[in-house]
């Protein structure tokens, strides 16, 4: 990892530098290997953990590639109260807010 700079956070202290403008990572950057098919330098102090890492990226492309088939993602605005409660319930919040909807709709379907 030569020329780079190691600082330790939290990922709340990451998330609030990210949400004040300070995050100094370069997105585009980023997107645009991502793009090419760049793979990254294996880390000289860990090679193993490159190559776990890389798996790991493989398994879960292909986990989202295959649930996403029937998905859309979209921006819609949910009143506070009701995302804290969803989220609060822990991962896989987003699926069990999902299910919730398709319980409104199964049983108001005669009305719309």
């Amino acid at each position: 990892m030569t020329g780079l700079k190691m600082t330790t956070m939290t990922i709340e202290q990451m998330r609030r530098a990210r949400e004040q403008g300070q995050s100094k990572t370069d997105w585009a950057l980023l997107r645009q290997h991502g793009r090419d098919g760049f793979e990254p330098e294996e880390d000289e102090d860990s090679p193993d953990a490159t190559l776990l890492m890389c798996e790991a990226v493989e398994k879960r492309r292909a986990a989202q590639s295959t649930q996403r088939i029937d998905k859309e993602q979209v921006a819609i605005r949910v009143d506070k109260d009701i995302l804290a409660f969803f989220r609060a319930t822990g991962s896989g919040w987003q699926t069990r807010l999902n299910a919730a909807l398709r319980e409104w709709l199964a049983a108001h379907s005669h009305t719309v």
